[in-house]
């Protein structure tokens, strides 16, 4: 596989976000009386839709919309919002790629406004070509920002890598027809990823060490 061009999702794989949704989401549980929840389980259950994700923990949205829990989530989230550091090695990782000659991009499920803010905030807007959110709070709406990417830019489906941390970026990947790695040290546990049967790794360092290192250099 010649790769040209890596495709990278933000929360999670190179933002290290984790701590923080679960302090947002167990405050929103807290004023509902909801039990509260550990690392561990919103590694074991976090998922989209978000919506789904929401009704695990509780919430019943025949009593209260779930725009009404949504936005409180997100309120909650961007009261600590340049708090969250990236993930260890990211700009390391993000200089070695770009030496390569690869070009990079960001399809994320965040709101488009913030993750420009966080790549700014952070310094690393040399990296990407191309920086992409979706339109709403909510987290929906990826797939369609994605195939519509892959569609735009120049190289071939097979010539992109897609790196997440979700199931989703998983679909995502599979609906652009692109290559998609999965990093475990982000938003889901090990154990679901590897369910997948897709390719997985620990963290960015074993990534890098066990992949990106054999890439011969674009041209």
């Amino acid at each position: 596989m010649k790769i040209k061009h890596i495709i990278w999702d933000w929360n999670g794989t190179l933002l290290n976000d984790r701590w923080l949704c679960v302090e947002a989401m167990n405050k929103a549980l807290r004023k509902r009386n909801l039990p509260e929840m550990s690392e561990e389980k919103y590694l074991d259950i976090f998922t989209f839709p978000v919506e789904d994700y929401y009704i695990k923990l509780g919430f019943d949205f025949e009593k209260e919309p779930f725009t009404v829990s949504g936005t409180e989530f997100i309120e909650n989230y961007n009261s600590k919002f340049h708090e969250p550091a990236l993930q260890d090695g990211v700009v390391d990782l993000l200089e070695f790629v770009q030496s390569k000659g690869l070009t990079q991009s960001i399809l994320s499920a965040g709101k488009h406004d913030y993750v420009q803010d966080w790549v700014a905030f952070h310094g690393l807007e040399k990296y990407f070509i191309k920086v992409l959110g979706i339109n709403n709070h909510y987290a929906s709406g990826k797939t369609d920002i994605g195939k519509a990417w892959i569609n735009e830019m120049h190289y071939d489906p097979h010539e992109v890598l897609m790196i997440g941390d979700t199931l989703h970026d998983l679909d995502v990947a599979n609906n652009m027809g692109v290559e998609c790695f999965l990093i475990a040290q982000g938003h889901t546990s090990k154990s679901r990823l590897q369910e997948t049967g897709a390719t997985i790794y620990s963290d960015l360092f074993e990534f890098k060490k066990m992949y990106l290192q054999n890439l011969l250099p674009v041209n």
